[in-house]
């Protein structure tokens, strides 16, 4: 398979830190790929070596079909950058942004002049195109530096935070539009701190940790790694509580004796609920409420990652 990104052993260090330690990564065409990680994991530098900002010590890079070492040029045509804050310029409405990117990408003046138009409609920004962005909410911001990045269409978009101190509608209305930039061939790599945000975009994940990938899947796929669903039992009495306790002593529980709750290990199956509140049953201690808990992605990066003491990015 021909992959958009491909890394192999890639090392990067500052002085006598490493900051990179032999990453491998793989990212298929079309696809959104998480990239997650504390502070100091090495996140930024491995974005910053891929968009050939800095360099590497060790290892293989390419991107897109390049090396990033050898062609960084061929690299640059073929990646666009979104940092954390919209790099739209608030003195010019979102048509003049527009035109301007594609006036510097060396668009003629018909060519720009139909394909601002084209991303205004498609990024639903016709409404405000000849407004001035100082005007703009967070979220009508973001979209216009989406589109900007669009204006000639990378094979890999790199999006750092992209909703950060977004309200949730305006978040919501980011997600939709980098779903369809994905539909429509273009790779994204992904970095965050909203683990919603990888859980709910990212069609792989990778988790990095101490300047290595300490685990790579789906969202479910490392879910299921962590662990399994979880039974939640909720008690109202200490009677009861007790007595369920009891009956489930040959059973690995999780007891919180405040909240009067018993977490109890479960595949999800109807069959194994049933045998569960059987046992409770015979042994008069069934709960007031029965909650599910599968695990999310933030048991799987606090699981999976370790407290960083220097945060070299």
């Amino acid at each position: 398979m021909t992959y958009t990104v491909e890394v192999a052993d890639l090392t990067k260090s500052y002085g006598s830190t490493e900051v990179l330690r032999g990453v491998d990564l793989a990212i298929a065409p079309g696809t959104v790929h998480g990239l997650l990680g504390a502070n100091g994991a090495g996140k930024t530098t491995l974005v910053r070596i891929l968009a050939t900002l800095i360099g590497y010590d060790g290892g293989t890079a390419r991107v897109a079909g390049h090396d990033v070492s050898r062609e960084p040029h061929s690299v640059r045509g073929a990646i666009s950058l979104t940092g954390q804050y919209a790099a739209v310029d608030e003195r010019l409405t979102a048509r003049e942004n527009l035109t301007m990117v594609a006036r510097l990408r060396r668009l003629s003046r018909i060519e720009s002049a139909a394909r601002t138009d084209e991303l205004l409609a498609r990024f639903d920004l016709g409404t405000i195109a000849d407004r001035r962005a100082t005007t703009f909410s967070g979220g009508q911001r973001r979209r216009l530096d989406l589109a900007m990045s669009m204006v000639v269409p990378p094979t890999l978009l790199f999006l750092d935070e992209p909703t950060t101190g977004l309200d949730p509608r305006s978040r919501d209305q980011v997600w939709a539009t980098v779903r369809e930039l994905a539909d429509t061939g273009v790779t994204v790599l992904l970095t965050t701190q909203y683990l919603e945000e990888a859980d709910q975009l990212a069609d792989r994940i990778s988790v990095l940790d101490g300047g290595q990938i300490v685990a790579a899947g789906t969202p479910e796929e490392l879910k299921t790694q962590v662990a399994g669903e979880v039974v939640r039992l909720s008690y109202g009495d200490g009677a009861r509580y007790e007595a369920a306790r009891a009956a489930l002593r040959t059973t690995e529980v999780t007891a919180d004796p405040v909240l009067l709750t018993l977490d109890v290990p479960s595949n999800g199956t109807p069959d194994s609920l049933r045998v569960l509140l059987d046992t409770l049953a015979a042994a008069d201690a069934l709960p007031h409420r029965v909650g599910m808990h599968a695990p999310s992605l933030d048991d799987v990066f606090l699981t999976l990652t370790a407290p960083t003491l220097e945060a070299h990015r």
